[in-house]
């Protein structure tokens, strides 16, 4: 199965459309994707954009684990509904994004697209480049040892 790797730093036009990378657009076509997903990050100020069939894959995990006749249940799928838009990409291989969105995620003129396996992140590219300088490369091995170290 395709993937997304690398990341790209493009422009945001006036009317909130993107072009996406010509490796992101391969990998989906590769995929047999023509739909998309965007959605606000849980735990990042970022976009995340996914692929509709990896999308319906995560909903139909959270549907096993969710009874919506459960309050909290409830209440969790309704927020995690509630930040996302279905996209697709136009002849010139453009998305558009929805401007409640884009304000979410603070992104003005220069985006970050981050291949981050079956999704993008799209990132206000000065908060991406906080992010990555935040973490040292001592840091990072570290992180790598405790998780996938044995």
């Amino acid at each position: 199965m395709s993937s997304f790797i690398g990341d790209y730093t493009v422009k945001i036009d006036a009317k909130s459309r993107i072009v996406m990378p010509a490796s992101f657009k391969r990998a989906l076509e590769e995929m047999g994707q023509d739909r998309l997903v965007v959605k606000k990050d849980i735990f990042e100020d970022c976009l995340v954009l996914l692929p509709y069939s990896v999308w319906e894959r995560q909903m139909e995990e959270l549907r096993q684990k969710l009874n919506v006749y459960n309050r909290e249940h409830a209440q969790l799928l309704r927020e995690f509904q509630k930040n996302m838009a279905e996209l697709t990409l136009d002849a010139n291989g453009r998305f558009l994004l929805p401007k409640r969105l884009v304000d979410m995620a603070n992104i003005e003129k220069d985006v970050t697209l981050l291949g981050m396996d079956l999704q993008i992140e799209l990132w206000n590219s000065e908060l991406y480049a906080q992010q990555s300088k935040a973490i040292s490369s001592d840091a990072l091995a570290q992180m790598a040892q405790t998780i996938l170290g044995h």
